[in-house]
């Protein structure tokens, strides 16, 4: 579908020079960290690597007027499980602009099977969402004095969204290690921690799950019904059940019609 192999290289590059970096540059030892927490199956994995990973975690979310705002309930279920006492729900209503399905009446669309997912750009692409939300928790994090900001960013199974890959990521580390007090003054540099960006969906499961990710409290769905359930159409839906497939193992998730 899509040419991973560029993808992937330029993820590495992305890593070995994140890597260097940080090595040379980190001045102190917080285990801070905020983390973009949508509620969905890819951000629930990135909080549990996260405080796998000792952190010390400050949960953001964001209600910006997605049609699927079911995902907050979600997220809020995730930090009553992790015992995160740090969660905020901001408000930005992105309806405003609109431009995507997500934040319009444009239809979302569906598809038979994850194999008429196509190359371009979808209409669920949400203009500058990343660049939005990374912003607000970048500025979050000045204030916790939290060096690490995660976000559940994949550039191998996902839309093709443009600020899902890792030449993005590392644009928007540089930016903000130019644009902060901390950073410029030597004492906190920022890193982006993306620890699923090179993962495909069937990898990012098995990872949650080791970690004890209870994927039944998530959802994925760009188009679910009025009492939450996932229309199992739209390419949230279908990328989410194919990594289950991959694994032998049934979506816990609710749909609309029985998945097989």
């Amino acid at each position: 579908m899509r040419v991973l192999s560029r993808v992937v290289r330029d993820n590495r590059q992305f890593r070995q020079t994140s890597s260097t970096w940080w090595v040379a540059n980190r001045m102190s030892d917080t285990q801070k960290a905020v983390v973009l927490l949508s509620g969905g199956l890819d951000s629930a994995t990135v909080l549990a690597i996260a405080r796998e990973q000792g952190f010390q975690v400050a949960a953001l979310s964001f209600r910006y007027g997605q049609r699927h705002e079911q995902e907050l309930a979600c997220a809020e279920l995730l930090c009553q499980q992790a015992a995160i006492s740090q969660h905020l729900i901001l408000d930005i209503d992105l309806r405003k602009f609109g431009g995507s399905a997500l934040t319009s009446d444009t239809p979302v669309p569906k598809h038979g099977d994850v194999c008429e997912i196509g190359d371009e750009i979808p209409v669920t692409y949400v203009p500058a969402r990343n660049t939005v939300f990374l912003s607000f928790a970048l500025a979050w994090s000045e204030v916790l004095r939290a060096s690490d900001l995660f976000i559940g960013v994949n550039a191998l199974d996902y839309s093709g969204y443009p600020d899902c890959r890792p030449e993005y990521i590392a644009a928007f580390q540089q930016m903000a290690n130019l644009a902060t007090k901390g950073a410029v003054e030597g004492d906190l540099p920022i890193r982006i921690q993306t620890p699923l960006i090179d993962l495909t969906k069937a990898q990012i499961i098995r990872r949650g799950l080791q970690l004890g990710v209870d994927y039944g409290l998530t959802t994925s769905c760009y188009d679910p019904t009025a009492d939450g359930l996932a229309c199992g159409g739209c390419d949230a839906c279908l990328l989410r059940l194919k990594g289950f497939e991959e694994n032998g193992l049934m979506d816990p998730a609710r749909y609309a019609t029985k998945m097989n």
